[in-house]
């Protein structure tokens, strides 16, 4: 077990999870998505390169990767993210008390606004003509 994903973590998240379906040209049967969601969380927490996913895992870096990606796109990470804070809520186990918000998590649509230009607030100095 990885010490990233309990039980009860994998019992909250495994259901907001995609549903595998075969290709019609056959192929491997899908990796499990507990031994990839380990994996994902082993690069993310560690900041490593997926190419670096140790063998251990069961699955490869590619598939870790892949299923990273198409979780993103099919928006897991806000559902995984709101069902947490929710079952945290509940639990009175959620302080607000304290809050950080940073650019890594609000995105600046088009950069953000453009300030107005800051007036000067003393008279300028001449040019030293020493």
């Amino acid at each position: 077990m990885s010490p990233h994903l309990s039980d009860e973590l994998w019992a909250a998240v495994e259901p907001l999870l995609p549903k595998h379906s075969r290709s019609p040209k056959g192929g491997a049967p899908p990796k499990d998505d507990r031994r990839c969601l380990e994996g994902i969380l082993y690069v993310l927490h560690g900041g490593i390169p997926w190419r670096l996913l140790p063998k251990e895992f069961g699955v490869s870096s590619t598939t870790c990767w892949r299923r990273f990606r198409d979780w993103s796109k099919a928006g897991v990470w806000e559902k995984a993210h709101a069902v947490l804070l929710r079952a945290m809520d509940k639990e009175k186990a959620l302080d607000i008390e304290r809050v950080i918000v940073d650019s890594a998590s609000v995105r600046a649509l088009f950069g953000g606004s453009i300030p107005d230009q800051i007036p000067p607030i003393a008279a300028k100095m001449a040019v030293n003509a020493i």
